[in-house]
């Protein structure tokens, strides 16, 4: 039975949260404003992952948030980013509902302008 199958047969049994199976929403990242953002990103409850595969060319200030259909909110940066390559995990600011959004940003703060967002599908 393949991971959908498996997934599709639990749901259906029991009630399980949204990254049953150990992944939430998944996105891959896409460079912003010519910054080289790449690997993955995953929503997971109100945790964001940027998975083993992350990596960012560097720029002043980055911040990791949250948007929706190529527009970044403001309201939901969670901290600067702690690393350009590899995992790290952020959490959702209080009050805000994760599965309202569908992409992960990383954001320059003083610039205010895009450097990466992975569409969360």
């Amino acid at each position: 039975m393949n991971r959908r199958n498996f997934l599709t047969a639990a749901l259906a049994t029991t009630a399980l949260p949204v990254f049953a199976g150990g992944h939430g929403r998944l996105g891959t990242f896409s460079g912003l404003n010519n910054h080289v953002t790449t690997g993955t990103a995953e929503i997971a409850g109100n945790e964001i992952n940027l998975l083993a595969d992350f990596t960012f060319d560097g720029a002043p200030d980055p911040k990791v948030a949250l948007g929706n259909d190529g527009t970044f909110d403001p309201n939901t940066i969670m901290g600067p980013l702690s690393s350009d390559v590899g995992p790290s995990t952020y959490v959702a600011p209080e009050g805000i509902n994760t599965d309202d959004y569908n992409e992960v940003w990383i954001w320059c703060e003083q610039f205010s302008v895009g450097l990466g967002v992975a569409p969360i599908g």
